[in-house]
């Protein structure tokens, strides 16, 4: 089976930036990557220390899935040092910091 095509990664980051300002909470990019194909990191930071980090991959049957990295909300500063890790593998890597209260994610999310 052929996965779907993918949304070039700098028009879903705009997305799904007006997305969460749309719904009263901030979206930031953190870190712009590659405007065509680069991959893609969420951090949604409740404002209270807390951080779920999301990453997209593919599943079995070669759809666009979030899967939560961290096992669930971590310590920012964890949160930054997986980031900061994954850059060195991809320097193509975008990360898009939203900051929500109530730690909406504004994605489809799976969890493995």
């Amino acid at each position: 089976m052929v996965p779907p095509p993918r949304l070039k990664a700098g028009i879903f980051v705009r997305a799904l930036t007006r997305r969460v300002e749309v719904a009263g909470a901030s979206a930031f990019v953190v870190r712009m990557g590659s405007e065509e194909a680069g991959a893609l990191i969420l951090k949604v930071n409740k404002l209270d220390g807390q951080v779920l980090v999301l990453n997209q991959a593919r599943n079995a049957r070669g759809e666009l899935v979030w899967t939560q990295v961290l096992g669930g909300w971590a310590e920012e500063k964890r949160a930054r040092e997986w980031c900061d890790k994954q850059v060195g593998f991809d320097p193509d890597l975008w990360i898009v910091e939203i900051e929500d209260r109530k730690g909406r994610t504004f994605v489809d999310e799976a969890i493995f």
